[in-house]
């Protein structure tokens, strides 16, 4: 999170004085009702959903597409473990391909990943960043897979002139405290399906038993769950979400500095971008010819600069979703997604060897969102001395 001042706080402030806390559906001009409507114009869908969290949104997503038992959902090898928990969460069970050197999932790979019982694939726009999603939609479009964009790191980036969550059937955010907007928690679901928003819809609000105002929605009622998000919430993120497009400014104008001097270096190379100019510019990549060569970096300059390698980031990494691999996809096991595959599902730590090469030899630099720019490109000059 970057900015929270005054103006959240007053919006809460009226929040509380009005005395409605829980948001209400059906047309009665809630927060949550109105943030909703700002979201969809903001990307670019007809439709949004707030939720109480990024995992959530991408539950309800799955959900809305119609994923379940005996389903299978290809999810990159580099995301935080929330990826594969949403596609467990339906019933249906992930398939991890492996990312390229942009960090994202490896177009080619989903392509070789794809089965008989494979029914969606879900990019993730990590740190900021877009997902190849021309390539990923061309093979999802001639393998009939529904398209399911997680951007819960990359709130607000766009590829190719449309902003991330519109170009997929479903898509997602989150807006817990490390996102560039944050209320502390919560996440919304984006869609331009009638269809896809009302099972939505009704999976998050358990059966829309408090939608008691509203029109009927078209689609038969079914048991959900209580996902929903609330009216203090709503009003934090209403104001963050007007700061939205003033932080990827400022955001994006240090990390050009940083990138123009980093990309001369020759000690590393910048990584491969899908999208320069939507990315949120939260971080500048960069990509080592070897490992050593990536610690023997971060030891040097871990003092000046906020860092991180993709391999030490514990659940981002798919050899550490200890659920996953070992199968213990339920609380129970007469629940367990794995029960219901139809075919063998075989997972090992090492099974994506090019991911963790490319993830050991990546090396994440944090934009100093506070300096200017002239500090900013003043430090990266720094760290190339």
């Amino acid at each position: 999170m970057y900015e929270i001042g005054q103006a959240e706080i007053d919006a809460v402030a009226k929040v509380i004085r009005s005395g409605r806390l829980m948001r209400d559906f059906g047309g009665q001009g809630t927060v949550c009702e109105k943030l909703e409507a700002a979201l969809a114009e903001k990307v670019g869908t007809r439709y949004a959903l707030t939720v109480n969290s990024g995992t959530s949104a991408l539950t309800c997503a799955l959900v809305g597409a119609g994923i379940g038992p005996g389903d299978e959902v290809i999810v990159p090898a580099y995301t935080f473990m929330a990826t594969a928990l949403a596609v467990l969460a339906v019933g249906a069970v992930p398939i991890i391909a492996e990312i390229d050197e942009s960090l994202m999932i490896d177009p080619a790979d989903v392509e070789r990943k794809i089965g008989r019982y494979t029914k969606a694939v879900i990019p993730v726009h990590m740190i900021g960043r877009a997902a190849d999603m021309a390539a990923v939609t061309r093979v999802a479009r001639r393998h009939k897979l529904t398209v399911i964009e997680d951007a819960c790191q990359a709130v607000g980036g766009s590829y190719r002139g449309r902003r991330l969550c519109s170009i997929g059937q479903l898509g997602a955010y989150s807006f817990n405290w490390y996102k560039n907007i944050s209320a502390g928690e919560g996440g919304a679901v984006f869609t331009s399906s009638r269809k896809a928003y009302e099972r939505a819809l009704i999976y998050h609000e358990g059966a829309l038993t408090l939608y008691t105002s509203a029109k009927r929605p078209r689609e038969t009622l079914f048991a959900g769950q209580k996902l929903r998000y609330n009216e203090v919430q709503g009003a934090i993120m209403t104001v963050q979400l007007r700061r939205l497009d003033g932080i990827l400014r400022r955001l994006r104008a240090r990390q050009r500095a940083m990138a123009e001097v980093l990309g001369e270096a020759g000690r590393f190379t910048l990584a491969p971008s899908n999208e320069t100019a939507g990315d949120c510019g939260s971080a500048v990549v960069l990509l080592f010819e070897t490992a050593k060569d990536t610690l023997a970096f971060m030891d040097a300059h871990r003092k000046r600069i906020g860092m991180m390698r993709p391999y030490d980031t514990g659940k981002h990494v798919y050899s550490r979703w200890e659920p996953v691999l070992t199968q213990r996809g339920s609380h129970q096991d007469a629940l367990n997604p794995f029960r219901f595959a139809q075919r063998k599902i075989r997972y090992s730590k090492d099974m994506c060897q090019r991911s963790l090469d490319i993830m050991a030899r990546s090396l994440v630099l944090h934009v100093p969102y506070k300096a200017t720019v002239g500090e900013a490109r003043k430090l990266a000059r720094e760290l190339v001395e």
